[in-house]
């Protein structure tokens, strides 16, 4: 049996110890079977002690009930991890995801509130029959590069660079610049050189402000910009890299993982192909069982907190694992079609502004994919999918696929 990714050499089985170690979230270990880590840790409760880097300790929710009453009781646990990272090295991998910014994701009440409000007013108004559209175009254009040559990575040639296209375009960011900044992002959800890529985003996503500030156009930046709630360059700079955090790195990896699930399962596959199962009810199946954003939502709280029978030390941070809460086996269902109960959302005042257009873009694009590559089969074994190491997403190396080539220019019909 492999060695558990407990941060110990002595854990080499399921048999527990005494008393429960810190799970090194950063290992390779966890990251190929994080399911296997959440079984183990279940025998000890909803509170569990982790490692989110070396030296960087954490206490992980993994109860679904649990975790609703962390997230929706924003006075227990506040957002602002100004205190925490005073005592963090300035190189820590975890720090430019973790640190604070001004943006709605890491502030509290009325601060919050009229943050939260620019960004939702601002997703609001994106057209959904324009975004789709502009979804379909981009995955049409990236099919079209490979579908002659019978076999691709999804992950490479689809599911990573569609996010980047129509971000960029909703946005209103130059192509050049968004690539850019999804190289920075890649970089802080991997923690290898965090805090130059986190350099690269702030400089990126302010020449966008300036450029923004000086142009205004009908996009989403300047909307942002343009809001009654009157946001400063800074402001306006950290809720605009919150929306590509959201949008480049977990939307790839809803795409990739979705689609792995659908090329895996002969289930789920069966029940698509034969028009059993909606694209969106697929997604949800994938963000109950194996959400791309695993381990997140981070709260600090700023006095010793007892938490259903655990001792949660003030300005350590609290980590809601979704992966862990949506398979509880408290929730566990015969049949989940439909059931849009899991956290893979977030929940409470936090919860994701961004979830609909979310939802749209991973299913048109997954839709688009399966009209236009008929018979599409995973050109690997399940076993050799590989899982990149981090302590916060759930994301994919390589999605390796064949199909049979098309050529010419009309898309083909799914049967």
């Amino acid at each position: 049996m492999p060695t558990m990714p407990w941060g110990s050499s002595q854990s080499t089985s399921l048999s527990p110890p005494a008393h429960p170690v810190r799970v090194r979230l950063f290992d390779p270990e966890f990251a190929a079977d994080p399911a296997r880590t959440y079984t183990w840790l279940r025998q000890y409760g909803d509170v569990v002690p982790v490692e989110l880097a070396p030296g960087v300790p954490a206490t992980l929710i993994i109860g679904y009930a649990a975790a609703l009453e962390v997230l929706r009781d924003p006075n227990t646990f506040p957002k602002d991890p100004r205190r925490w990272q005073q005592r963090i090295p300035r190189d820590c991998p975890v720090l430019p995801l973790m640190m604070y910014r001004p943006n709605c994701m890491y502030t509290d009440g009325m601060i919050h509130s009229r943050l939260r409000q620019a960004v939702t007013d601002g997703l609001g108004s994106v057209d959904p029959n324009v975004l789709r559209e502009h979804v379909e175009h981009s995955a049409e254009a990236l099919i079209r590069e490979f579908r002659s040559a019978g076999k691709a990575d999804l992950l490479s040639l689809f599911a990573r660079p569609l996010p980047l296209m129509v971000l960029s375009r909703t946005l209103g960011c130059p192509p050049v610049l968004s690539e850019q900044l999804a190289a920075g992002f890649k970089g802080i959800f991997d923690g290898v050189d965090a805090k130059r890529a986190n350099a690269v985003l702030t400089h990126g996503v302010a020449e966008l402000i300036a450029l923004k500030r000086r142009d205004p156009q009908r996009d989403l930046t300047s909307r942002i910009l343009a809001h009654p709630a009157g946001l400063s360059d800074e402001e306006a700079l950290h809720q605009v890299l919150l929306l590509m955090g959201a949008g480049a790195e977990p939307e790839q990896n809803l795409i990739a993982n979705t689609l792995r699930l659908m090329l895996t399962s002969d289930r789920v596959a069966g029940d698509v192909w034969g028009g059993n199962l909606l694209i969106e009810d697929a997604l949800d199946e994938l963000l109950w069982t194996d959400p791309p954003i695993a381990n997140f939502a981070f709260t600090y709280p700023d006095r010793d907190v007892d938490f259903r029978g655990v001792r949660l030390p003030a300005d350590q941070p609290v980590v809601i694992s979704f992966a862990a809460a949506n398979t509880d086996p408290s929730t566990a269902s015969g049949n989940r079609v439909g059931n849009r109960a899991h956290l893979a959302w977030g929940a409470g005042p936090h919860a994701c502004p961004a979830k609909r257009p979310a939802q749209l873009i991973a299913t048109v694009a997954i839709e688009k994919l399966l009209d236009m590559l008929p018979g599409i089969e995973l050109d690997a074994s399940v076993t050799e999918l590989d899982w990149r190491p981090g302590p916060f997403h759930r994301a994919l190396t390589t999605l390796p696929v064949r199909f049979p080539p098309v050529s010419g220019g009309l898309s083909a019909s799914r049967p």
